[in-house]
């Protein structure tokens, strides 16, 4: 029976992440204080302790939520505890890179805070909106973006499950086809709180900035099977995942066919590594007959263990 571990991206951030497994665990504990190291920044106390406000900060946000994964998978790795298949959700590629061996730790740090910071600097605050449209088909959401795109950019941004699909652009264009999807009867429609319209073609010149910096890192072939956000597909060979993190800045992220692959290469457990539970939530609408888990404290960690007994017997 197959275990896949999945990393959360940007959004899944709290004040307070990884705070207990730090206390418990040296494992964790030691991620955290490298991170302060090397970023040279108080990264553990903005983890714990807020202000929320900084740690909302994409250049933050990254290298934290980074972080708090690493730490976490170090406790389950201390536990025994392994994958036998990694991908993680835009940001969360990294972390899923981190535990296949492709890239180290000290190495992924600065380049998600950079990423964070291109990103950011591509699109002028205020010009740029994403929406998530709940309860319409792919081709619908694809055709309203074609529609929308009329009145300004707009694309798919995020293949979450098959109700959720993340559309992104600027912002006449985005608004433009919200109205659209609930003319076509969209069960929900809902601007996001972000600051920049990530993976659209807005972001070009994000991935550009980023592929100079990933060309100064060795990446290695991955140790555990990785699942590219772009393709969708297992990729092996260390410099096509360099090219695919330069296309993931702007391109839509295909979650949805990603944990399809998986569930067809008989994976039955799937453990949600890091902070929250947004993509615990898009495994059960995708498959609900597949055990779904997340790690993020000491009580969700005994809820781990005790699952994978459970799907042992």
């Amino acid at each position: 029976m197959k275990t896949a571990f999945i990393f959360p991206g940007q959004g899944a951030q709290y004040v307070g992440m990884g705070k207990e497994l730090s206390a418990y665990y040296k494992e964790a504990d030691d991620i955290f204080s490298m991170a302060d190291s090397i970023l040279k920044m108080q990264l553990k106390k903005l983890c714990f302790e807020g202000p929320e406000e900084e740690l909302k900060r994409t250049e933050i946000t990254q290298p934290a939520i980074l972080t708090v994964s690493t730490a976490a998978l170090e406790v389950l790795k201390k536990e025994g505890i392994s994958p036998d298949v990694v991908a993680g959700l835009s940001l969360g590629e990294y972390s899923a890179l981190v535990a296949a061996g492709v890239i180290s730790f000290k190495d992924a740090l600065p380049l998600v805070q950079k990423r964070g910071k291109f990103m950011q600097e591509a699109v002028p605050e205020g010009k740029g909106t994403m929406a998530a449209i709940i309860g319409l088909k792919r081709f619908e959401v694809l055709r309203i973006c074609k529609e929308a795109s009329a009145e300004g950019i707009v694309e798919a941004a995020n293949f979450n499950c098959p109700t959720q699909i993340v559309i992104a652009g600027d912002i006449q264009g985005v608004r433009r086809a919200m109205a659209l999807a609930k003319e076509r009867g969209a069960k929900k429609v809902v601007e996001l709180p972000v600051s920049a319209p990530f993976h659209t073609s807005m972001l070009e010149p994000a991935g550009e900035k980023l592929f100079l910096e990933l060309e100064k890192i060795d990446f290695y072939s991955p140790q555990i099977p990785f699942i590219s956000n772009v393709t969708g597909d297992y990729v092996s060979d260390p410099e096509q995942i360099k090219v695919l993190l330069k296309k993931q800045v702007n391109s839509p992220v295909l979650w949805e066919d990603i944990i399809k692959r998986m569930i067809k290469d008989g994976v039955k457990v799937f453990i949600e590594v890091g902070p929250g539970k947004s993509l615990s939530s898009f495994v059960k609408k995708i498959d609900r007959n597949s055990a779904v888990i997340n790690i993020e404290d000491l009580k969700t960690l005994e809820k781990v263990k005790h699952t994978l007994k459970e799907v042992a017997v």
